[in-house]
């Protein structure tokens, strides 16, 4: 993976993203070929060292029984106040979290059931921001929001990102259409790799699933239109 660039994975489930991800991790190393990030074996890299030079941004974020500051001050302990509002505000979050009684002093509860799905995701993002990794990885980050959601939080994903080398595990495809690279899984193999623009004219497999999510996103703009103006019939 160049430095500062981004690339992203995708295929369908089974098909590897998750295996190249704990390698990445170096939860189990690899036996043949290598993971280079900014020119570097991760293996010749210590685990501890790896692992502090990554921030996350996973599918299901979790959050500590504890206030919104806390969980955002997790990405680096020892920051500063003025850091940690700096951090909300480039996730987006900082107004909402004025809009609380309590501010920054908000418990989020268990798991943080008090918070929004979004506003789970931004405490995320924020945390990530605070720690200021050399790499970004986001594991299907956007994947359990809602459509409308997911693209109120895709300003504060490329603000996380800017300047880094970022990994996208991708399941909506218009998530990584800017990416430097998409390496396509099928079966653990990369069966295709190039940009988006490349791999939607080739009429190969991410082609395929391409054609497949936009007719699956006007499908469900039709349905929301159709609930909204209630000509919606029952029977």
């Amino acid at each position: 993976v160049p430095p500062g660039k981004t690339v992203a994975l995708v295929g369908p489930s089974g098909s590897g993203k998750s295996t190249i991800i704990r390698l990445l991790f170096r939860f189990y190393d690899t036996e043949q070929g290598a993971i280079l990030i900014d020119g570097q074996n991760v293996k010749t890299v210590r685990q501890d060292s790896l692992r502090r030079a990554i921030g996350v941004v996973p599918q299901d974020t979790v959050l500590f029984n504890n206030t919104i500051k806390y969980n955002i001050q997790y990405g680096r302990v020892n920051a500063l106040d003025a850091d940690i509002v700096a951090a909300a505000k480039s996730a987006d979050i900082h107004t909402r979290i004025l809009s609380f009684p309590e501010a920054y002093n908000t418990q989020v509860g268990e798991r943080g059931l008090k918070l929004s799905g979004g506003e789970k995701q931004r405490v995320a993002i924020a945390r990530t921001i605070l720690k200021s990794p050399a790499v970004v990885l986001l594991d299907e980050a956007t994947s359990a929001l809602d459509t409308q959601t997911e693209r109120n939080i895709q300003a504060a994903l490329t603000q996380v990102c800017k300047n880094r080398t970022t990994i996208i595990v991708a399941h909506r495809l218009s998530t990584i259409i800017h990416a430097d690279e998409i390496l396509v899984l099928k079966d653990g193999e990369i069966v295709e790799r190039g940009r988006h623009e490349e791999l939607v004219a080739s009429g190969g497999v991410y082609s395929n699933m391409w054609h497949q999510q936009l007719e699956n996103d006007s499908s469900e703009v039709a349905i929301r239109e159709q609930s909204e103006s209630g000509t919606g019939e029952i029977g």
